[in-house]
This record gives C-alpha cells, sequence and structure tokens, in this order.
C-alpha cells in the first residue's frame, strides 16, 4: 500500500502519533519524549503551535519553516530518539528485521491546514482530546499539553469552554 502525503513547503500539519498497540507509556517517560521534541527542534527547526501528549499518543500541529517540506524525518528523529534505552515491545519479525523496537507504530496520520477555520478546529481538537478521552474534565486539567499556553497567547480566554460542537474532524 502506497501513502500519500501532501508536502508543501512552510505549511501548518496536525498530526496524530501513536505508540505500538497503543501501549500507554508516553506519560511515564514524559521527560524522554520532551527531550526528544527539544532535539528535533534544535536539529531541524519547525514551530509546535500546539500539543497534547495523552499515554497512548501525540496530537500536534506544527508549523514548517519557509522552504522546508519534511516533517516525515523529524517524526524519525523524535521516534528515534524516545526508543532508544527503553525496553522492546512485542514485536514481529517484520519490525524485528528492520531493527524497530515495536514502540511507535510505524506510520502517523497528517492533515494539512488549509485555512484559518481548519487550523482552530484543529487546536481546540488538541485542547480538548483529555477531556474526550475521560483523562480531564476541562482542558486546563491536563498538565501534558499546550493548552495553558494558549491562554497566555490569547487564543482561549480562561475558564471559557471550548466549543465541542466544532470538533468533529474529517477523519473522524
Amino acid at each position: 500500500m502506497r501513502y500519500r502525503r501532501v508536502y508543501q513547503p512552510g505549511a501548518r500539519y496536525f498530526f496524530t502519533v501513536v505508540t505500538e498497540n497503543r501501549c500507554p507509556l508516553l506519560i511515564e517517560h514524559i521527560d524522554r519524549l520532551r527531550e526528544s521534541f527539544r532535539l528535533c527542534v534544535n536539529r531541524h527547526p519547525f514551530e509546535i503551535e500546539a500539543i497534547v501528549v495523552l499515554p497512548d499518543h501525540v496530537h500536534t500541529l506544527w508549523r514548517l519553516p519557509d522552504g522546508d517540506i519534511n516533517f516525515s524525518m523529524r517524526w524519525m528523529v523524535i521516534k528515534r530518539h524516545f526508543s532508544t534505552g527503553l525496553p522492546r515491545g512485542v514485536i514481529g519479525s517484520s519490525k524485528a528485521k528492520k531493527r524497530e523496537k515495536g514502540i511507535w507504530q510505524r506510520r502517523f496520520w497528517e492533515h494539512m491546514i488549509r485555512d484559518e477555520e481548519d487550523w482552530r478546529r484543529h487546536v481546540d481538537y488538541i485542547h480538548y482530546n483529555p477531556v474526550k478521552h475521560g483523562y480531564a474534565s476541562k482542558p486546563e486539567d491536563w498538565e501534558y499539553g499546550s493548552y495553558q499556553q494558549a491562554v497566555r497567547k490569547g487564543w482561549y480566554e480562561a475558564g471559557v469552554a471550548i466549543d465541542v460542537e466544532t470538533l468533529v474532524l474529517d477523519f473522524e
């Protein structure tokens, strides 16, 4: 199967990246994950406009630098650095042959942001996700995301609920 990705220099992208078999290990190793993102941003600059980390997956919205399209390489760097030093998951022979550890699903979901309305819907989706999955009663209660930074930037008014009616995205 061939996966088609849209590559647009300097674009904004929404991503969902999931652990293998939805293994809930990301919060347990949150410092390693943060370090992996910092390493990647330092080596291959990009802007993280919004992010949320749940036990078994990450949603994030990035803006790539002008002229740059290589988000796949960035995910490779983040996944590889995070996985280094962690024990192997249960892996099949296909992954073993490729020296994969079985910590991440091979691929990721990517969506190029089309306009400001699309951007807003995805930012809201990211910040509401811990509530959707039952990890928090409101976005500000979840410490593993960028909601509080978004409030400081003026994207949300403190204490005002996200309009859940706008959260239905294309892939749901």
